[in-house]
């Protein structure tokens, strides 16, 4: 009776210690993608304002916006006439320029925002090739943007996701050592079954087989509770702190990042009952 509470306490622990190992990994790779999310949107609302010639037409401004709006890395246009333009600046200004100055100086523009699915890993060759497109079409005078917050959200971007990688690397270096020592300690648990089928003259494959098959089943077990752990947190984070993280369209990377963590758990616990285990029988 001793002895099977001590192998389900040692089942248990392993188990327990795995999911817990691979919880860690599975918040890591949340944060990482809503980091890379929302670096992503912020860039996808900076707005480009395609200056166009004082004296263009309506009808060639529509123009010029159906044509800017086909391009693959544009995803919304918007466009302010002179009179629009005029109306935005004396809102902000708190009186009528126009009252004052006698005439209307502002241009008429096109309000674009870039597609997100470029940005920001792809970001500056998809402001580049957005000026020199643009830049060349008939009616239009200039391109105008903040090329400093540009520059800074992708400094940022990239700083943040180097240092969650290697962040990363360094905890799945951790939960493998984990894991193999969890590993480790189970199979030592049953040191007197391995010697006694080593006495009865099984071979060193028939004696690993269940040892191996086990550890996966310790990997995707602690990779579903670490996934459900995972599913718990992104709620209570949602509801204590009104995040945009539980909407549907997230669901398919919770998914995905799920069967990584259990892959993940299987192929650790997996090669380090391999090795564990060659050591154990086949060295001594």
């Amino acid at each position: 009776m001793r002895n099977k509470v001590h192998l389900w306490g040692t089942h248990g622990t392993t188990i327990v210690g795995i999911s817990l190992a691979l919880f860690m990994l599975g918040m890591l790779l949340v944060i990482e993608y809503h980091s890379y999310r929302l670096t992503h949107n912020a860039q996808e609302h900076i707005t480009y304002k395609v200056e166009l010639m004082p004296d263009i037409t309506d009808s060639l401004a529509l123009a010029l916006e159906k044509e800017i709006i086909s391009m693959e890395m544009v995803k919304h246009v918007d466009y302010v006439s002179r009179e629009q333009a005029a109306e935005i600046f004396s809102e902000e200004l708190g009186e009528d320029f126009i009252g004052f100055i006698g005439y209307n100086p502002l241009h008429p523009s096109l309000m674009v925002n870039l597609n997100e699915q470029l940005l920001p890993d792809g970001s500056s060759d998809a402001v580049d090739k957005f000026r020199q497109s643009v830049s060349v079409l008939d009616g239009v005078s200039g391109i105008a943007y903040q090329e400093n917050v540009v520059d800074e959200l992708r400094e940022v971007f990239y700083k943040l996701s180097w240092f969650l990688i290697i962040f990363m690397a360094l905890l799945v270096v951790v939960t493998a050592v984990l894991i193999s020592s969890l590993i480790r300690i189970a199979i030592y648990s049953n040191r007197e079954t391995i010697a006694t089928m080593r006495m009865v003259g099984a071979k060193a494959g028939f004696i690993a087989r269940p040892f191996r098959l086990r550890s996966l089943a310790y990997g995707a077990l602690g990779g579903l509770i670490a996934s459900v752990l995972t599913a718990f947190s992104i709620w209570i984070l949602s509801r204590q702190f009104t995040l945009d993280i539980i909407a549907p369209r997230h669901w398919i990377w919770y998914a995905a990042i799920g069967f990584v963590v259990t892959l993940a758990g299987m192929l650790i616990a997996y090669l380090s009952t391999a090795i564990t285990v060659h050591r154990h029988i086949v060295k001594h």
